[in-house]
Formats: structure tokens, sequence, C-alpha cells
């Protein structure tokens, strides 16, 4: 296989469910919390997913946080997006903040989604 999700040790036996897509059209990949966390005002919260991604080299995958969770309550990822690096194998955190009342994350609610790109290098490149 070359890109998807793969669940972390220790979090296998969660009940947590590998990211798909809602619907045949989404471009995202839902990623759902894998231990309840409270998110306080102003305060960044780390939800963790159990969850690491792989994928090809010259590819990363974008986490945006839901749309519903932005507009109904106020909360945001503290990075804006985050960024998943081919060669980061480590575990995907996402780090919310409410702007809004303190909200509840629920072990399985689907918090971000993830969209895999492929992206361009600048001419004259050397790194990689």
């Amino acid at each position: 296989m070359t890109r998807g999700f793969e669940i972390l040790p220790g979090y296998e036996n969660c009940g947590i469910k590998l990211p798909v897509r809602g619907t045949a059209f989404s471009a995202g990949y839902d990623l759902e919390a894998a231990e309840d966390v409270l998110v306080t005002g102003r305060k960044i919260s780390l939800v963790p997913t159990g969850l690491k991604a792989f994928m090809l080299p010259d590819e990363v995958l974008l986490i945006y946080i839901r749309s519903s969770l932005a507009v109904k309550y106020g909360l945001t990822l503290a990075n804006g997006v985050g960024v998943i690096d081919a060669d980061y194998g480590g575990h995907i955190i996402l780090p919310l903040i409410s702007f809004g009342a303190d909200f509840e994350i629920r072990r399985g609610m689907r918090v971000a989604q993830g969209i895999f790109q492929k992206y361009l290098l600048a001419d004259g490149d050397e790194i990689g």
C-alpha cells in the first residue's frame, strides 16, 4: 500500500476506526478522537487520534478542523492547518482551541479531516 492510515500500537483495542471519506465526492478522510478531551477557552488541548499516516515521498497529509465544529462551537486547530510530512511516522495529535464555550470532545467523535496532496519543489532544490 502506498497511502493510508494505521492504528498505533496501544490503540488497537480502543475502538478506533480507520479514517474514511463520508461520500464519493468527499476529499477529506474523517479523523476521530481516540480519547475524551475537554477543550477549554483559549487554551490548546491535545486530542489524540491513535493513528499515523503513510504516503509517497512527494505527498503531504493536510489536516483541517471539521467545518461544523468551527462554525457551531468556535473550535479551530491551533496551527490553522496541520501538515503531516511523508517522513513523519508518529502519532497524529490534533491541537484544538475553543474561541467559544468549553467543549467536550468524545472518543469516536469526528473532529478533523485529512486530505492527501501531491506537492511541487522549487527549481534547484537539493534536500531529499
